[in-house]
């Protein structure tokens, strides 16, 4: 069921990244309240340069108390239904948050990092090029991930090759999960609490959709491009940026798609998301 109309009066989407190092230009964190102003991105702390995954975890913890609706755009977990674990033949995790806490202890990277975890797993479970074999024998997907209309293209977390790919993003994020559990709710982990934040999984190809764009031209560069897609989500104008990257205008749509779809019960009810699936594998929100 959604939540009653004025549960959340704060919409955050975080653009996220699983890249090496402790500074990701790759993401980008965007917020608005309720009503028609457009969101606004949040400068990293303390002067810094770009954010830090470890900075986002510390932001999100901040305002835990807050009537805030957080979207990430990563995979919160991996398949599991259709093979009856997470990584066939190394793990026995019944669920999803058994998955964070065994990436969690098994990732000694940086800033919440992830790679070495999939790069000590190539060939087995991960695909990372030529060498690991044929890459179709690793694409399976989630069950919310084989839903749509065809208008997105699903990815898996199982393969770390290409600009599409979300590999690295998603372990990392099960990471910055790990931490959060217990301490923010993380739908459909969790059901929606009666007070403060609520962390969900966003894609912003659907944010994308929902404004007109077409599959492939989804990427927004420019000012004008960017007041017509927060139009379409009844928005107002946003203020002008210094730079016009994706990651900052994915966010920023983003915040505002879920702004107007907070209210929709078939976002917060999808059909195919039985107890099971919520579970283990989780699920998109946007998917229905």
């Amino acid at each position: 069921m959604a939540p009653v109309p004025d549960r959340f009066t704060h919409f955050a989407a975080i653009d996220w990244s699983g890249a090496k190092g402790v500074r990701h230009k790759g993401i980008a964190v965007a917020c608005c309240d309720a009503g028609r102003d457009a969101p606004v991105l949040i400068a990293p702390p303390d002067g810094a340069s770009a954010w830090s995954r470890a900075a986002v975890l510390q932001w999100l913890l901040a305002r835990r108390d807050e009537p805030l609706l957080v979207g990430f755009d990563f995979s919160f977990s991996a398949p599991f239904v259709a093979r009856g674990a997470h990584l066939p033949g190394e793990t026995e995790t019944p669920d999803a948050r058994a998955l964070w806490a065994y990436v969690d202890a098994h990732a000694a990277d940086a800033d919440l990092g992830a790679a070495s975890f999939l790069e000590a797993r190539r060939g087995r479970h991960f695909y990372l090029g030529a060498a690991d074999g044929t890459k179709r024998d690793f694409l399976h997907w989630r069950v919310c991930e084989q839903r749509g209309n065809g208008t997105t293209k699903p990815s898996t977390v199982y393969d770390a090759i290409g600009a599409a790919q979300v590999a690295k993003a998603s372990f990392a994020g099960m990471r910055l999960l790990h931490h959060l559990e217990g301490r923010i709710a993380i739908w459909p982990f969790d059901p929606v609490p009666a007070r403060g934040a609520l962390v969900v999984e966003i894609y912003t190809a659907i944010a994308a959709r929902a404004t007109g764009l077409r599959r492939g031209l989804s990427k927004i560069r420019d000012a004008g491009a960017l007041d017509a897609a927060l139009s379409a989500l009844g928005s107002a104008p946003h203020a002008p940026l210094s730079t016009y990257t994706d990651h900052a205008t994915d966010a920023i749509m983003t915040a505002a798609w879920l702004r107007d779809n907070v209210g929709r019960d078939d976002l917060w009810r999808p059909a195919a998301m039985s107890a099971a699936v919520a579970a283990t594998e989780g699920w998109t929100f946007g998917v229905t």
